[in-house]
């Protein structure tokens, strides 16, 4: 598996990262299976959050991984806090207690990485800060990020926040692609040229945040998925006709096409197939043309102007 730093920090982390939001729904032999092929395949990069199965799954997780010290220092585990039940919670006490608890499930004594998940309407950036100095010096997290964040939220942490912000989780994928569109359409008087995110792409790329892509193989908002979609024809052929050029499958093909921005994506797997994850894995060693990456984007129905 190929590597990259995480935005500013020292951690050499796998372009591709492992979604457990669904481990849940496996039994133990499986979920073992699951993170062994992981480890086999040097997806050793783990994305976890307070919220998945109501914290069962980082428990879940733990078990299948048998969690021990020495296992500890070869994995990295990434968590996430602030999402509660009908509301969103940036306060103190909440970050802390909600690390303490991933701490506690996932049986180790830090984090690599805590992101903020949905932004809190509410969020006080003095509290967070001070949260963040406490998980700092505890050594209870080493390096920290954001999900769903825009620029100017992420500008209002800054001045408050003293840790660099290494990540920023968003939703990405080749049909749910208008921060790259609005790039594109840059002055025309149609929908993909509206700018919903603050040109939040351009802005991690300008500040060494690392985006990491959910959901990549979703469209809409957790509709489905477009590989092997009848929704969308025209993008499988085109899928299928580079997969059959690199001799691996449309779901290779998918991450492919986010590895290959120059931004230096890490996509968020979610799938809880070995055979899939192994697909996701070998997108690592796929470099599309910059032909072929145009062509799967004009596939999805985007036009260029």
């Amino acid at each position: 598996m190929r590597t990259m730093k995480l935005g500013t920090s020292t951690l050499e982390v796998p372009v591709v990262a492992v979604g457990c939001m669904r481990i849940n729904s496996l039994e133990k032999p499986e979920a073992e299976r699951f993170v062994q092929t992981a480890l086999e395949e040097g997806a050793n990069f783990f994305d976890h959050a307070d919220i998945y199965g109501g914290g069962t799954c980082e428990e879940i997780f733990a078990d299948a991984i048998h969690m021990n010290d020495d296992l500890r220092e070869n994995v990295i585990l990434q968590s996430k806090c602030g999402i509660r039940k009908g509301l969103f919670d940036f306060s103190k006490e909440h970050i802390l207690a909600s690390v303490d608890g991933s701490l506690t499930r996932l049986k180790t004594d830090y984090l690599d990485v805590l992101l903020l998940h949905r932004p809190d309407a509410l969020v006080e950036p003095e509290e967070v800060a001070e949260a963040f100095d406490i998980l700092e010096s505890s050594g209870k997290v080493r390096y920290f990020g954001v999900s769903n964040q825009k620029p100017m939220q992420i500008e209002l942490l800054k001045k408050f926040v003293k840790q660099p912000l290494v990540a920023n989780q968003l939703q990405l994928s080749i049909t749910n692609a208008t921060m790259i569109s609005n790039g594109i359409n840059v002055n025309m008087e149609n929908d993909p040229a509206v700018d919903r995110d603050g040109s939040i792409l351009d802005y991690c790329r300008l500040n060494d945040i690392t985006v990491q892509p959910w959901s990549p193989f979703q469209y809409g908002f957790f509709e489905g998925v477009f590989l092997d979609n009848d929704k969308f024809p025209e993008l499988n052929r085109k899928i299928d006709e580079i997969a059959e050029k690199y001799e691996v499958t449309n779901t290779t093909i998918a991450i492919a096409w986010l590895l290959r921005h120059p931004a230096h994506m890490q996509p968020v797997t979610g799938t809880m197939n070995v055979g899939r994850l192994k697909d996701c894995c070998k997108a690592s060693d796929v470099h599309l043309t910059r032909e072929e990456w145009y062509e799967i984007y004009r596939a999805a129905g985007n036009v260029l102007p």
